[in-house]
Parts: C-alpha cells; sequence; structure tokens
C-alpha cells in the first residue's frame, strides 16, 4: 500500500461511487465488507437501505482492524429505487427487466441512497431521495435497451448515467444519488469527519 494514507476507506466495490469521489477530489481506497443485502421482515425501504449503509461501513472498518491497515473513516452507501411502495431489484432476466422498465414508463419513482461515515469513536449517516420521472417508452426501445447489455445488473433496470439518460424526463434531488453517492449529503459528512476534498489523487489503492 502507498505510504500516503488515504483521507476515507470506500466500502464498495461500485465504480460509480470511486468516480464520484475522485470527481471532489477526494484521496480513498476500497476496503471489502461483504454484507447479504436482504431485507428483514417487516423492515420498511427506508430502514433497509440505512441499515444496509450502517453496515457496510462498520463491516469496512472492522476490516481495517483485521488487517491492521492505517485508519481512517469508513464510507459505506446503499442506493435503491422505489415505485408504489416496492423497492426495485436488479432484474432476474430480460422478461423481469422489460416489466419493470414498462412499469417505469410515465412515471415518477423515487431512488434513495443512504450514506454511513464510521470510525471507532463515531458515526454519522445522511439520507437522499430524488424523484425521477421517466417519459413514455416504447416497446422497441425497451427491447433494444436490454439488448445493450446496460439493464442487466442494474437496480430498476437502468442506468441514469449511461445510456438510460435517454429515459428520464425530470429529476427532482440529487443527480449523483441516483448514480449512487450524493455529493452534497456526502460532503456534510466529510466536514463532519474532518476529511478533505480537492486533493491530488495520485497516490491512490487499494489496501
Amino acid at each position: 500500500m502507498s505510504a500516503v494514507i488515504p483521507s476515507l476507506y470506500l466500502a464498495s466495490q461500485s465504480p460509480r461511487r470511486r468516480e464520484l469521489l475522485r470527481q471532489i477530489g477526494v484521496r480513498h481506497a476500497v476496503i471489502q465488507a461483504s454484507i447479504p443485502e436482504q431485507a428483514a421482515p417487516g423492515e420498511t425501504a427506508m430502514d433497509y437501505v440505512r441499515r444496509l449503509a450502517q453496515e457496510k461501513a462498520a463491516a469496512g472498518y472492522a476490516q481495517l482492524i483485521a488487517q491492521a491497515l492505517p485508519l481512517a473513516p469508513v464510507l459505506g452507501a446503499d442506493t435503491l429505487g422505489l415505485l408504489d411502495g416496492h423497492i426495485l431489484e436488479k432484474p432476474l432476466d430480460k422478461n423481469h427487466a422489460q416489466a419493470m422498465l414498462r412499469q417505469l414508463s410515465g412515471r415518477t419513482h423515487q431512488v434513495i441512497t443512504a450514506v454511513a461515515l464510521y470510525t471507532a469513536e463515531r458515526q454519522s449517516l445522511r439520507i437522499s431521495t430524488t424523484y425521477v420521472t421517466f417519459r413514455e417508452l416504447t416497446d422497441g426501445e425497451i427491447s433494444a435497451y436490454w439488448e445493450t447489455g446496460e439493464p442487466q445488473d442494474k437496480a430498476g433496470s437502468y442506468a441514469i448515467q449511461g445510456l438510460g439518460a435517454v429515459f428520464v424526463k425530470e429529476i427532482r434531488g440529487s443527480y449523483s444519488g441516483v448514480v449512487g453517492l450524493p455529493i452534497e449529503a456526502t460532503c456534510e459528512l466529510l466536514r463532519e469527519f474532518a476529511v478533505p476534498w480537492w486533493t491530488p489523487l495520485d497516490a491512490e489503492q487499494n489496501p
């Protein structure tokens, strides 16, 4: 690992979250944090996304201790889509993806992202909720989009930062929150934990 200690560890393998941290100049490293992503019986969507973000951050910090790595705050995040009170999951297959996109067509859904920062001394969390409205989609568009390969591992069967951007009519809230890490809420946490941004990233590595 580089002699330069990262200002932050990211408990996520998401390249999108890494890119958003790079965008604002946060020197970070990725730490593994394996958490079962399954809602508990009776758990609300808000409680679920909040719990996962906190558990990922805590699990990442535990890995720092276990691996005797230099200590720094650990960021955990989780994002989910919600339509009519139902969580928009990753599609099981083509038919499932097409069904979800038809449900989203011409309607507004919520995207909720929870961001948690964790150290041994303190923990803090922020929630970002964004409303995304799709225009009316044709069956031809939905079928062609599946063939691009993009929706196959995306919650809600679309990626707003990718080809799926053409479906979006309006956004109310945080665009970066839909991508996976709301910059505004994240910066509030970074300020709270004295984690700097706008720093050189040439030393950035994984532990």
